[in-house]
């Protein structure tokens, strides 16, 4: 039986927090559910800016990695007030992203959030006076490094697309101008933990396989 159990009603409202928001940006997302240690579960999404957004909460998933409807679980966490949850189908197979390990990241920086708010106010004012094809950012504005930040031996690249997907998810805001943004990196990956929330992205891309 597919289950997620939280610890308590702030838990069961931060996961619904973060589903809405996920939903609000892409009414067919699905969420990918894992279980980090005995006590914790990661909830993940690919968000439309190319970008995984994650959130942890006190709790477990059974079983310990599923993949379910965004929308279907943000009405089950709206409804059922028991402690255990049925998430509904499971959808493993329309995960189509790679997770990053759940070890191996160093910090390179810290950012105040007030000013990485404000450069993804300033991207998305752009992006309005210059929309896409369909009414969605360009992928040339959305793939501008507006950030540069080096430590533990890394120097990342943070590109715009990172931001609006902090902005879409509500990860930074106005309450937070005075919070800090922990960047964190691996040799594959960058990582941008907000209050709320964090970012996650290739630091590379992938070469394409030849046959």
């Amino acid at each position: 039986m597919t289950s997620i159990s939280l610890a308590d009603k702030e838990e069961r409202d931060d996961l619904g927090a973060f589903v809405a928001r996920a939903v609000r940006l892409d009414g067919q997302s699905v969420i990918r559910l894992r279980n980090r240690g005995e006590a914790y579960v990661e909830a993940w999404v690919s968000t439309p800016f190319d970008a995984l957004a994650t959130r942890t909460v006190r709790g477990q998933a059974t079983p310990g990695d599923v993949t379910v409807s965004g929308a279907t679980l943000l009405t089950a966490l709206s409804i059922v007030r028991d402690e255990a949850v049925d998430p509904g189908p499971v959808l493993d197979l329309q995960w189509r992203a790679a997770l990053p390990h759940q070890t191996g990241w160093q910090l390179v920086d810290e950012l105040p959030a007030g000013e990485v708010g404000e450069l993804a106010d300033r991207g998305l004012a752009v992006a309005r006076e210059n929309p896409g094809p369909q009414g969605t950012p360009p992928a040339s504005l959305l793939d501008q490094n507006v950030l540069t930040v080096t430590g533990s031996g890394y120097e990342v690249t943070i590109p715009l697309r990172c931001l609006f997907a902090m902005s879409g998810m509500g990860f930074i805001g106005a309450e937070g101008k005075d919070d800090r943004i922990r960047v964190s990196a691996t040799d594959s990956w960058l990582r941008l933990d907000a209050r709320f929330g964090a970012v996650v992205r290739r630091r590379h891309a992938l070469l394409p396989l030849l046959f």
